[in-house]
């Protein structure tokens, strides 16, 4: 349309118009700090979360902590990668559906291009899972997930209310590890906190920055289901690998809860079970996924570029990364308008500041485990830690810099 690069200028005046380059310039700042995010956050989802923060909410004020930790706890009730609809969720409220698709372009290509690649025959993937590289960035993630705990406990547990609430809920889920727990865990903080805490007790939440109402998320809720049930009753009668991909994908990212490491059986029974690809393919994609950035749900284009059979395997790759993503973004489209209306309502905003009390005993027990416990096995490694935590928390060094120091550092001390 012709009216498309006219509408950045004034009429008569061909100067540009500063609400459109502004908008420009955000989505542009949004694709920016996104794709930094997707090229140097390891650790996975939890550790995305870490880095979501400090990038978001610390160094850029897009938005305060308690609406952070509003949409990571909506983000953890939804199917599929939780930091990723986090990073989608944040690219909304900054600038609408575009910001929102620039937040996950940013955040997932690299890893899916890596993954593409590797489909076509990487060959140094061989034994990088147990380099000494990666093994520094998994303790720059202990760091990083520390750092979070610590910023979000001080402002979200500011009285011993909410502070017994974030305990217990590390207690729970230490003591029963795994997804409905979570889920479980996030739901009693809600009522413990619909039950228990003064309204006086939080702080002034802002009106809702969302432009899109709820016909329009009604809508977004009524075509996930309609392709979740759709699309396996077609499937008999569409003789068609690709659309037989697209609906294996598209329920792995709708039925998971838990995202990450979750998602693997049944990516394995869609993939694996079928004859598509081999266990041996299956298990190297899936160890050379832990040495790349970004969040794992990225294995979905190795899977799908490493089908033979299809016409042309990058691109079953990217259709494959769409499919597994699509749920992600109609349930955020569909859930935000509404989530953003109960948290301007005074029970809604007890209940919420349990919630957020409870992500913070979520991140305290993630923080064990799996992050500390597959990173810290000695004094050194705690020292790399240390010192990592100390860049992030009071030099205010840019994460993707103590991110390589860290890598240099995993070496340093394989060597030593």
């Amino acid at each position: 349309m012709a009216g498309e690069t006219d509408i950045a200028r004034e009429p008569g005046t061909g100067t540009a118009d500063p609400a459109a380059s502004g908008r420009i310039a955000r989505n542009f700042e949004i694709l920016l700090v996104s794709t930094r995010l997707g090229l140097t956050s390891f650790g996975g989802p939890i550790a995305h979360l870490g880095y979501f923060r400090e990038e978001y909410v610390t160094r850029r004020k897009w938005l305060r902590d308690d609406e952070y930790a509003d949409l990571v706890a909506l983000c953890q009730f939804l199917p599929g990668p939780a930091s990723s609809q986090v990073g989608i969720s944040v690219g909304l409220t900054r600038a609408g559906f575009l910001g929102g698709f620039l937040a996950w372009l940013g955040f997932t290509m690299p890893s899916a291009i890596a993954m593409i690649a590797f489909a076509y025959g990487v060959s140094a993937a061989g034994g990088v899972s147990d380099a000494a590289w990666l093994h520094g960035l998994k303790i720059v993630a202990v760091a990083v997930v520390a750092l979070a705990v610590w910023g979000m406990a001080g402002t979200l547990c500011p009285d011993r209310a909410r502070r017994i609430l974030a305990i217990l809920a590390a207690i729970a889920m230490l003591a029963v590890p795994s997804a409905l727990s979570q889920i479980g865990v996030i739901a009693a903080g809600g009522v413990l906190g619909w039950l228990l805490l003064r309204p006086g007790e939080s702080a002034e939440i802002s009106a809702s920055r969302r432009t899109w109402g709820r016909p329009l998320a009604i809508a977004s809720l009524v075509l996930f289901a309609a392709l979740l049930v759709g699309l396996p009753l077609a499937r008999p009668y569409i003789a068609n690998q690709s659309f037989d991909l697209f609906d294996s994908m598209y329920r792995a990212g709708s039925l998971v809860f838990g995202g990450g490491h979750v998602v693997l059986p049944l990516l394995r029974q869609e993939v694996v079970t079928t004859g598509w690809i081999s266990q041996e393919s299956f298990v190297a994609g899936y160890g050379f996924a832990q040495a790349v950035p970004g969040p794992l749900f990225t294995f979905s284009a190795y899977l799908g570029a490493s089908i033979e059979t299809l016409p042309a395997r990058w691109m079953g790759g990217l259709l494959a990364l769409g499919a597994i993503y699509l749920p992600s973004f109609l349930l955020v489209t569909g859930t935000l308008p509404f989530w953003d209306r109960l948290r301007l309502h005074m029970p809604s905003r007890r209940a919420i500041m349990g919630i957020n009390a409870a992500v913070v005993g979520l991140l305290v027990a993630a923080l064990y485990d799996p992050i500390w416990t597959s990173a810290i096995h000695a004094p050194k490694d705690l020292a790399l830690g240390l010192a990592a935590f100390a860049l992030l928390a009071f030099w205010k060094v840019p994460p993707w810099i103590v991110v390589a120091l860290a890598a240099a550092g995993g070496w340093a001390i394989a060597a030593s």
